[in-house]
């Protein structure tokens, strides 16, 4: 084999590898932009980028084979209005408040076309359309789990309405502006955001 051919095979490697080397580069970048943090905390379990990536990616193929769809106006509205009671029952009973939030969360999810009987697997198939608002559910259910054996005070069960109107907000489609635990609900969604009554002082009961 000549010089020259010997040349062109490396040189073909070479643009081979470059080739697959952007590709791999371009898909992270799009699971990156796609799942947010959630790619991160992914790759933290799996202690692989590439074991990551390949979960991410079965989940967005799941996703694809579930028949997914938005709310219709008049059901979007029945929901609002609906999270607006349980808001308003907070004041008196946060710790149901709590759970029927919970519960009208998961009718949501159920109307748009998602699973959910199994936890693990409604956060896998959350996290491909709505992963910024998947840390609020994650911290919402926890506290949930607190308050059915009595350890949730009145302020964890007041972070836990704003944690699950984030992803409630979401998943009826209106803009994603999820709010930080802290931060007073937006006056400008009042029409299915309303603002979360100040608990009354005292232990949750």
């Amino acid at each position: 084999m000549s010089a020259g051919a010997i040349v062109a095979i490396i040189a073909a490697v070479v643009v081979v590898v470059l080739v697959i080397g952007l590709m791999s580069a371009a898909r992270r970048r799009k699971l990156q932009q796609r799942f947010g943090p959630e790619y991160d905390r992914v790759v933290g379990e799996t202690h692989s980028h590439r074991k990551a990536e390949a979960e991410l990616t079965e989940r967005e193929r799941r996703v694809r084979s579930l028949d997914i769809h938005p709310l219709d106006e008049t059901v979007r509205v029945k929901y609002a209005g609906e999270w607006t009671a349980i808001q308003e029952r907070f004041v008196d009973e946060p710790e149901q408040a709590v759970a029927q939030a919970g519960m009208l969360v998961t009718s949501v999810m159920k109307d748009r076309g998602y699973p959910t009987e199994d936890h693990d697997q409604v956060l896998a198939d959350l996290s491909v359309e709505h992963a910024n608002t998947l840390d609020h559910y994650r911290a919402a259910h926890q506290v949930s789990l607190q308050a059915e054996e009595g350890s949730a005070s009145t302020e964890d069960l007041r972070l836990a309405m704003l944690h699950y109107r984030a992803l409630f907000g979401d998943l009826l489609g209106q803009p994603a502006n999820a709010q930080s635990a802290n931060a007073e609900p937006d006056a400008a969604a009042a029409d299915s955001r309303p603002v979360m009554p100040a608990p009354r002082t005292g232990p949750a009961r």
